[in-house]
């Protein structure tokens, strides 16, 4: 028969237990982004198993999907801020076919473009490679990517080009454009960040953080918001060294 004892246990020891917020925070988020995965893995499953006219909820569980994926998105952004602003990163810049890094981007969001009726186009030549970090710079296009979908009517355009020296990534749509406040400091978004306004989001910071990871003779990536372009939209423009 096992006992049941009421005293009170104590550290023995005598060593003071030191709780450390960050690690217990870092830890959480990457239990939250395991839980998040198991969870789109289901939804896809589903999604691609049953036809659309087949399934009366498919409409909600694709805009589920997006959400969820969303969120594992962010979660991954905070995990790598974290380890930015520790200088642990694992920065690991490699040469890059520019056509099949954006077309891979893109397909990851073709149900949800598909689901809203918005025609989105790459334009970039077949042959343009550029060395970054594929992981960071995945990250960006996909943010612009889901806030061009929020706002976009019909269109959104993604190209890639050579401009004096560097990469120049753009992500046009045709909505209403940026507000004003986020084109402050001439479209500068280092310059607009404002955590005590909060003028911009997780993704907008995390973004302009991994264009400025990257850099190259002296020389450092950088973002830049504008209204205009080819779609008459917001456009949301990286430069890479």
């Amino acid at each position: 028969m096992i006992g049941i004892s009421n005293k009170k246990q104590t550290n023995t020891t005598n060593v003071p237990v030191v709780f450390n917020m960050a690690n217990f925070l870092v830890s959480s988020v990457h239990d939250m982004k395991n839980s998040v995965s198991m969870l789109i893995c289901g939804l896809d499953k589903v999604l691609t198993s049953a036809e659309a006219a087949e399934l009366s909820t498919h409409t909600e569980l694709v805009q589920m999907n997006h959400e969820a994926k969303r969120i594992n998105n962010r979660l991954i952004q905070l995990l790598t801020l974290y380890k930015l602003g520790q200088k642990i990163y694992p920065y690991d810049p490699q040469s890059v076919c520019l056509d099949d890094f954006l077309r891979t981007t893109a397909a990851q969001y073709a149900q949800l473009l598909k689901f809203r009726e918005i025609h989105l186009e790459v334009r970039v030549n077949p042959e343009l490679y550029w060395y970054f970090d594929e992981d960071l710079i995945s990250g960006v296009i996909g943010n612009a990517l889901n806030n061009a979908m929020r706002h976009a009517h019909h269109r959104i355009l993604i190209s890639a080009a050579e401009c004096e020296g560097k990469l120049m990534l753009r992500v046009e749509d045709d909505g209403g454009g940026y507000p004003a406040e986020l084109l402050e400091g001439n479209g500068n978004v280092m310059q607009s960040v404002d955590f005590h306004g909060g003028s911009t989001g997780l993704g907008l910071y995390f973004s302009a953080m991994a264009a400025r990871t990257h850099r190259n003779h002296g020389i450092q990536g950088d973002l830049y918001l504008e209204n205009g372009g080819s779609l008459q939209g917001a456009c949301f423009i990286l430069h890479l060294p």
